[in-house]
């Protein structure tokens, strides 16, 4: 089951079979700085809940069960 909650601050949270979809900027060796997109159930150190990404479908990895977004 798909759930996409809104937060108290109007942002809109993806959530997954009870993963949570979150984000953070990395800068890359050369400088370019981009943005990566991971599912936890905890809270993590850093990056921020956030919405699905325009373009994406999440798929399962059936012999972990963790969830992962692909081009869709």
């Amino acid at each position: 089951m798909t759930i996409i909650s809104s937060t108290g601050e109007g942002v809109m949270v993806y959530t997954h079979e009870g993963w949570t979809l979150y984000s953070r900027e990395v800068e890359l060796k050369g400088g370019r700085k981009q943005t990566i997109y991971f599912f936890s159930k905890r809270k993590p150190k850093s990056g921020n809940p956030c919405d699905k990404p325009a373009g994406y479908s999440v798929g399962v990895n059936k012999r972990t069960g963790l969830p992962y977004l692909k081009k869709a």
